[in-house]
């Protein structure tokens, strides 16, 4: 039996509130700056999200969108982050850890649009891993990606 997991559920109950959401630039001018990929690297929100231990060993089904880490010489996607919200991690500041999934997908998946959400499917292990974009607070070595579709809304 799969689970289907909401992001909140990665947050345990009595943790202290966190911002999970990106922060809004108000000055216009630095635009160029947050969107640029040579831009300064963002801090990463709440870096010590406490995680929901229960969740280790469970298949689980998450959605979310794709910031590719690792891509074949064929284009496909085996290494990424799960996110909650399109564009983290990449022009805002990556969300806390315990709302980032890194998943192993060796089948791959080739990804032909970057901000179509995608359910991602498999055990999901509590796990601490650090990359150049962000800490990320759980794993998945996915069984299933696919987007997500009309039918599943």
């Amino acid at each position: 039996e799969v689970r289907e997991l909401t992001w909140s559920e990665l947050i345990p109950p009595n943790a202290p509130p966190q911002i999970v959401d990106p922060a809004p630039i108000h000055d216009l001018s630095q635009l160029a700056d947050a969107l640029s990929e040579s831009g300064p690297a963002a801090t990463q929100q709440a870096p010590a999200a406490p995680v929901v231990k229960e969740l280790n060993g469970q298949k689980v089904k998450l959605p979310g969108y794709i910031v590719p880490l690792d891509v074949t010489d064929e284009g496909r996607v085996v290494e990424f982050l799960l996110v909650p919200y399109f564009g983290a991690c990449i022009h805002v500041p990556p969300p806390p850890p315990n709302q980032l999934v890194l998943v192993r997908y060796p089948k791959g998946i080739q990804l032909e649009n970057i901000y179509a959400p995608l359910w991602v499917s498999g055990e999901l292990k509590v796990e601490t891993i650090s990359n150049e974009l962000a800490d990320a607070a759980y794993a998945m070595d996915a069984g299933e990606v696919r987007l997500v579709t009309d039918e599943d809304l």
